[in-house]
This record gives C-alpha cells, sequence and structure tokens, in this order.
C-alpha cells in the first residue's frame, strides 16, 4: 500500500515488491525482425521470460517461430527449436520451403520434459520454442498425456526454467 509506495520497496517472505512508479530500467528486448510482432511485444520479448502463443491447429504458429527462430539465430542468438508435434525431418523440410535451412538452429523432436530441460541446461540457448505444450508430459504426475494437470504442469515448470535460465521462451499452445 502506501507504506510501499513511500519506500520503493518491501519485502514479505522471500518476494521483493517494487512501487508500480518507481524508476527501474526497461527491461531489455530480443528483436525477432518481424514487425508486427516486435509491436505486439512491446519492441522484442524479454529475456527469462515464458510467452504463449495460441490459435487453432494450422493457422501457422509454427511456420512462423520456426522463421522468428532461424532469424533470431542468424543474428548471433542461441537457439533451439523442441517438437513434441512433428519429427526433426518434416521441421527440416519446412525450413528448406522457407529458405532459412541454413540457419544455425538445433532442433529436437522430444516430448519427456525432464530430456527437455535438461538439454537446455547443458546448451543454455538464448532462444526457445517449444511446440507445443500439449505434447509434453512429465512423469511426476499421474495424469496422462494432454490433460489439464499435465498441461499445467509442464508450463510451470517451463516458465521456472526460463526465468531462472535467462533463456526467452516461446511455448505454442492450441486452441
Amino acid at each position: 500500500g502506501l507504506k510501499a509506495e513511500k519506500s520503493g520497496m518491501k519485502r514479505a517472505g522471500k518476494a521483493t515488491f517494487t512501487a508500480l512508479n518507481g524508476a527501474d530500467d526497461p527491461p531489455p528486448r530480443i528483436v525477432m525482425g518481424v514487425e508486427e510482432l516486435d509491436r505486439v511485444f512491446g519492441g522484442g520479448l524479454v529475456p527469462s521470460s515464458a510467452t504463449l502463443i495460441g490459435g487453432d491447429p494450422g493457422i501457422g504458429k509454427s511456420t512462423l517461430l520456426l522463421q522468428v527462430a532461424a532469424r533470431l539465430a542468424r543474428n548471433g542468438l542461441s537457439v533451439v527449436y523442441v517438437s513434441g508435434e512433428e519429427a526433426s525431418a518434416q521441421i527440416q523440410d519446412r525450413a528448406r520451403r522457407l529458405k532459412v535451412a541454413d540457419s544455425f538452429v538445433d532442433l529436437a523432436a522430444e516430448t519427456d520434459l525432464r530430456k527437455n530441460i535438461g538439454a537446455r541446461k547443458s546448451t543454455q540457448p538464448e532462444f526457445v520454442v517449444t511446440d507445443s505444450i500439449q505434447t509434453m508430459w512429465s512423469d511426476s504426475l499421474g495424469a496422462a498425456l494432454g490433460y489439464v494437470a499435465q498441461v499445467r504442469a509442464c508450463a510451470q515448470e517451463l516458465t521456472r526454467w526460463a526465468k531462472t535460465s535467462g533463456s526467452t521462451l516461446v511455448i505454442v499452445g492450441h486452441v
């Protein structure tokens, strides 16, 4: 409340609160090079963030994100594209059609959340696409693949990873 406003910061447990009218510097942005996307994201994506791109199947989410991933890789970022939807050969074929196959994007066709996060810890990518969250599963839950509890738990775990790793994560979700 008022006390936080006057002092600038207030501590509660382990969380640190900052006043809304504080003078913190704006976060750095990763410019994707797609004008409309950069505009929607306030000038680009923020490192250590997780963003959900949702929409109907087949509208072009994966294609758009593959183009963004390739552009960011060409600009020097380390990029990982994880697909539970398609095999690596399918993504490579799409990359050839889009003329971005020469970009340094690491691909994985994997649905096991633990393997995904383990691989990310060893490579420390700056930008990661997970396509799609509905295909990810964690053996720590009893729920079956695609159930709300699995999707929610996997999304939370991936978000936690992004915030602690410094990576920018984009998660695809089908509506």
